[in-house]
């Protein structure tokens, strides 16, 4: 039986949370063999400044639901970088020029990289299963 990594489901369920605001290119990374100052990245980025301050008060708004709060935020003045820090996970959301300038994905390259859940697979499933009721 396979045992599940309360600190992964978090990550998961920050990826979720910036994907309810149509966030694209969501990355996870596993940093917990490489440094100790956090186990996962999730990275995201946004198509506007307010969409990335969008995306930010989403990932924020539905960890508090769930009684997790950030330690730290920082980036809302101009809404290209914003990281909310949650201590074991820290969430960068972009804006999407602004991504591609500081290559965080680069940087942090030896990471392993984690399999995001995708909204769309999960909608996809459920359209299946009721199809399949119907017959």
């Amino acid at each position: 039986m396979r045992k599940t990594d309360p600190t992964l489901t978090f990550a998961k369920d920050v990826a979720r949370a910036a994907a309810k605001i149509k966030a694209h290119g969501l990355k996870i990374l596993d940093l917990r063999h490489l440094f100790t100052f956090a186990d996962y990245f999730v990275i995201a980025s946004g198509n506007s400044d307010r969409q990335v301050g969008a995306i930010a008060d989403s990932i924020i708004f539905e960890m508090k639901k769930q009684g997790k709060t950030p330690i730290g935020v920082e980036g809302y003045q101009h809404s290209q970088w914003i990281i909310v820090d949650f201590g074991d996970i820290v969430a960068h959301v972009f804006y999407g020029p602004m991504r591609e300038i500081y290559s965080i994905e680069k940087l942090w390259a030896d990471a392993k990289k984690v399999r995001v859940p995708s909204e769309k697979r999960k909608s996809a499933v459920k359209k299946e299963k009721k199809g399949k009721k119907k017959s």
